[in-house]
């Protein structure tokens, strides 16, 4: 079996304008981060939409569950914008019960060369082969439920909302 990875932009795809500074969606640099990881997972990609998840909508929201739903695996890998992960692995979570999903994200894009990308999507492709089924968020090589993880955005790091001892 493969493993599915929807891509919905954020920073992991993000492209620097040199000129003006800016930041844009080109292309996905998955292709790419998978051949640099020496990946041997079988592994198919599709794009869903580029986009900053600030920017995303219910519906757009929706369309991934949708997405989640309908794949033919149970494996699926969601690479998706930091500030909004959680309201999506929620819609997510409350649609689809019989597969593994881990989202995952970059705080600094892929293209700037000290991406935490590259470790972030290695760590997700490891997580969603070894995790029992439910919604899932990878960051920093560490994996949280969809229920309890929270961006912290003093330190840049995804943290656990209620610590069980």
């Amino acid at each position: 079996m493969f493993i599915r990875i929807f891509v919905t932009g954020g920073t992991f795809d993000k492209e620097y304008n040199e000129l003006d500074g800016s930041l844009y969606f080109k292309d996905t640099h998955l292709n790419e981060m998978l051949k640099l990881g020496r990946c041997r997972v079988p592994i198919e990609i599709r794009t869903l939409m580029m986009m900053d998840s600030i920017y995303m909508t219910e519906q757009d929201r929706e369309l991934i569950a949708i997405n989640c739903q309908k794949s033919e695996t149970d494996k699926i890998i969601i690479t998706h914008g930091t500030d909004t992960m959680v309201d999506t692995a929620t819609v997510i979570a409350q649609k689809v019960k019989d597969k593994t999903i881990v989202l995952t994200g970059a705080m600094i894009p892929y293209k700037f060369g000290s991406s935490d990308g590259l470790f972030n999507l290695g760590a997700a492709i490891a997580f969603v082969q070894t995790l029992p089924k439910g919604v899932y968020i990878a960051m920093n090589g560490r994996y949280f439920t969809w229920d309890n993880c929270r961006k912290n955005k003093q330190i840049g790091e995804f943290e656990e909302i209620n610590i069980i001892q």
